[in-house]
C-alpha cells in the first residue's frame, strides 16, 4: 500500500499545497484558520447550518472547471485532494478591486455586523459562476444555507440579482483552462493518504482498492460527504481513525438509467442526482431541495444517507415506497436486497464488517404509479425532519391495485405502514376507505416524543398526510403545496 500512496494535493487559490503529516480529523475550516491563517472564513455553528464557513471548491469536470459551495466546518481536509479551494481572501484582484459579488454586496448594503458576510460572498461567488441571470427561486436556493440576523436578506438577494447585471467572464473564468491543467497535473492515479498521531486517512481510487482496504480495516469509518460524520468530530468531539473516503472511487460516482432502474452510486451527491431524480420523481426532487442547503447537497450523498441508517434520514422513505434496492459489497462478493430490509433496528443495518454500500437501484417512473412525499419539520428549508411520509399508489378503475406507505421519524427505522396498506389494497380509493386506513395506521406505528415532536403529533401528522395524499390524487385543482405557492409568488414578483 505504501508504494501506491501519496500526500493530499490541492490548490489553495492558485498555489499548490501538499499535506501528509496532519490529523485526518482536521476540518477544512480549522486548517484554513490555524495553518493558513485565513481568518475570513468564520465558524458560526460548527455543524453546516449557518453558512458562515462557506468556501468554494473547484473540480475538474471533463475539460471544464466546476465550482460548488460547501461548508468548511464539516468537510475534512483530506477531501480537498485534487481540488481548488477558494476563500473570501482569493476574490479581490491583485490591484485590490473587488469581485462583482463583493461589489454588489457593498452597493446593495448587504452587510451589517459582517460576521456572516464572507460566507454569503462565497455562496454568491459560486452562483456567479453559473450561466445566465438567476431568478428569485434560484437565488433563494443558493442562499438558503446562509443565515443572517441583521439584514432581513432583502439587500443580499438584491446583491445576488445585481452582481450579474451586464456581467462578463471574471478572472476566474478566464483562468479556468490554466486551473484545469494544474489540477490534472496533481492526479497521478494513486491514493492519497494522511497520517498523524497514529490516525490514518485513505482515499482509494477504485472499488477494488476500497474493498481491499475495508477488509484490512473492517472497523474504519467510511466517509462520503461528511455532512453527518463531520458532526461526530465537531459536536461529539470524537477522533476517528482510520477513515476511508469513498469520494474518489470512480465506480461509486456514476449515475445511469435504463428501462427498469435508476442506478445511483454511493458517492453521487444530491446535487449530481437532482436532475435525474426530478425527471422521474419531482416530489423527491422538491424534498431533496429542502433536506439541506445547497452547501449540504453539494457534499452529501444519497448512499451516505442510506448507509448511516438514521430513522429520520430523508432519502429512505420515498425510495422504500418505490421498491428500491441497495447493492452491497464485501471483498469480491456482491449482494442486493430490498432497501427496507437493510434497516434492522435503531443504528443497526444489515451490513457486515468490511462491507460497503455500492449504490441504490430506484425503479424508473411508471405512468400508472403516483408518488408523493411530504417532509414535516419546524423550518421549511434545511431542517431535521420530525416526520417524512412517502406514498406510492397504483389505481385501476378507481380501485387500489397497489399502495406502499413508508414513514421516517415514526419508528427506530424507516418503516412501512403495512396494516394501513392492507386495508386499502383492492378497495375503492375513496374518503371512507382512506379514513379507515388512517385509524388503522395507529397499529403500524408507536412513535416517540422528543425535541422535534410529540408522539401524538407525529401520529396525527401521519394520518393527515394520508388524507392530504388522497386529496391530491382526487382533487388536482386543490392548492396544497407551499413550494408551488412560493414559486408562483416569486414568479409574479
Amino acid at each position: 500500500m505504501a508504494d501506491q500512496a501519496r500526500p493530499v494535493r490541492f490548490l489553495l487559490g492558485g498555489e499548490r499545497r501538499e499535506l501528509s503529516n496532519i490529523d485526518p480529523n482536521t476540518t477544512v475550516l480549522n486548517y484554513l484558520r490555524r495553518t493558513e491563517r485565513r481568518v475570513g472564513t468564520k465558524e458560526g455553528c460548527g455543524e453546516g447550518d449557518c453558512g458562515a464557513c462557506t468556501v468554494v471548491l473547484g473540480e475538474v469536470d471533463g475539460d471544464r472547471l466546476r465550482y460548488r459551495a460547501v461548508n468548511s466546518c464539516i468537510q475534512l481536509v483530506g477531501a480537498l485532494d485534487g481540488k481548488q479551494l477558494l476563500t473570501v481572501e482569493d476574490l479581490a484582484a491583485p490591484d485590490g478591486s473587488l469581485h462583482p459579488c463583493q461589489q454588489a454586496m457593498v452597493d446593495c448594503h448587504g452587510s451589517q455586523c459582517g460576521f456572516c458576510t464572507p460566507g454569503f460572498v462565497m455562496a454568491l461567488f459560486a452562483l456567479y459562476q453559473e450561466p445566465g441571470q438567476p431568478d428569485r427561486n434560484r437565488i433563494d436556493d443558493a442562499l438558503a444555507g446562509n443565515l443572517c440576523r441583521c439584514t432581513g436578506y432583502g439587500p443580499i438577494a438584491a446583491a445576488a440579482k445585481a452582481m450579474k447585471a451586464g456581467s462578463r467572464p471574471d478572472r476566474f473564468a478566464r483562468r479556468a483552462g490554466e486551473i484545469v491543467a494544474a489540477l490534472k497535473a496533481l492526479d497521478d492515479g494513486t491514493m492519497a493518504v494522511l497520517e498523524a498521531d497514529g490516525r490514518r486517512y485513505f482515499a482509494p481510487r477504485s472499488a477494488d482498492a476500497l474493498a481491499g482496504l475495508l477488509l484490512d480495516h473492517p472497523g474504519a469509518t467510511i466517509l462520503a460527504g461528511g455532512t453527518d460524520v463531520g458532526l461526530w468530530i465537531t459536536k461529539q468531539l470524537r477522533r476517528l481513525g482510520p477513515i476511508v473516503y469513498v469520494g474518489e472511487v470512480a465506480e461509486l460516482k456514476r449515475i445511469s438509467v435504463d428501462e427498469r432502474w435508476i442506478d445511483i452510486g454511493a458517492a453521487v451527491t444530491y446535487t449530481e442526482a437532482l436532475s435525474t431524480i426530478e425527471a422521474h420523481y419531482p416530489d423527491i426532487a422538491d424534498m431533496m431541495r429542502r433536506l439541506g442547503s445547497e452547501q449540504i447537497r453539494n457534499a452529501g450523498t444519497i448512499g451516505g444517507n442510506i448507509a448511516n441508517g438514521s430513522p429520520i434520514g430523508d432519502s429512505p422513505p420515498p425510495l422504500i415506497a418505490l421498491g428500491s434496492r441497495v447493492i452491497l459489497r464485501r471483498g469480491d462478493r456482491y449482494r442486493e436486497l430490498a432497501l427496507e430490509d437493510f434497516f434492522l433496528d435503531y443504528g443497526k443495518q444489515d451490513r457486515q464488517p468490511g462491507e460497503f454500500v455500492v449504490g441504490v437501484r430506484v425503479p424508473v417512473a411508471d405512468p400508472k404509479r403516483i408518488l408523493r412525499c411530504y417532509k414535516i419539520a419546524k423550518r421549511f428549508d434545511q431542517d431535521i425532519t420530525a416526520s417524512l411520509g412517502a406514498f406510492a399508489l397504483t389505481l385501476v378503475d378507481g380501485e387500489v391495485e397497489d399502495i406502499r406507505i413508508c414513514f421516517g421519524g415514526m419508528a427506530p427505522v424507516p418503516k412501512r405502514a403495512r396494516q394501513a396498506e392492507a386495508a386499502l389494497k383492492g378497495k375503492t380509493w375513496n374518503r371512507e376507505n382512506v379514513e379507515k386506513a388512517c385509524w388503522i395506521m395507529s397499529e403500524d406505528y408507536t412513535p416517540i416524543s422528543d425535541m422535534r415532536a410529540s408522539a401524538q403529533y407525529r401520529l396525527t401528522v401521519a394520518q393527515n398526510l394520508l388524507r392530504k395524499f388522497f386529496i391530491e390524487t382526487t382533487q388536482p385543482e386543490a392548492r396544497t403545496r407551499i413550494v408551488a405557492e412560493r414559486r408562483a409568488a416569486h414568479a409574479r414578483a
